[in-house]
């Protein structure tokens, strides 16, 4: 995994919790934390990041996962505006990610091992998006896209229809936008 995430997940947690508390995380994982955004890591990194934070958060893994996805929506919009700017909607930035966000990641970070989405409109309006990865970080990809709805003041409701963790090939999810309250 790329130190990019790692360098994310850092600034969220300080961010929310403090220095101290990010400190604590890396202590419990075993790691020592000196990540470089072009750097890459063993993706178990990150899964034990996870577990301690779940811990010490008293929450789920996935429930870790879903916030870390919301709260680095922000940076990677600040970071990286010339990614949002083209886009009026969080379904439009959302449909664009693998054919000109993830090329351009690949650019930036070579050998960057991003996931695969399948795209599909469904009669209702709502959005299907299929989720391929052997790091199976669905969760992930669900708060990234509820990030970016807050990002374009929309919400998003997300239903998963199917899941790698429960031994489907990919995750299936539906995805409801609508404008923010």
């Amino acid at each position: 995994m790329k130190g990019i995430v790692f360098n994310l997940l850092e600034e969220v947690v300080i961010a929310h919790h403090g220095e101290d508390t990010w400190d604590t995380l890396l202590d419990a994982a075993g790691l020592d934390g000196t990540y470089t955004s072009l750097g890459s890591y063993p993706d178990g990194d990150i899964g034990k990041l996870v577990a301690v934070a779940a811990k010490a958060l008293g929450i789920s893994e996935i429930e870790v996962q879903r916030w870390f996805g919301r709260e680095a929506m922000p940076l990677l919009a600040k970071r990286y505006p010339g990614f949002f700017t083209p886009h009026n909607s969080a379904r439009n930035f959302i449909v664009s990610v693998n054919n000109i966000i993830h090329p351009e990641v690949r650019k930036v970070y070579p050998g960057a091992d991003v996931p695969t989405f399948e795209f599909k409109p469904a009669e209702d309006g709502s959005l299907v998006m299929g989720y391929h990865s052997l790091r199976r970080l669905c969760a992930l990809a669900q708060g990234f896209i509820e990030g970016a709805a807050v990002h374009f003041h929309e919400t998003a409701e997300v239903d998963h229809l199917e899941c790698m963790h429960h031994g489907k090939a990919q995750c299936t999810m539906r995805i409801t936008f609508s404008q923010a309250a």
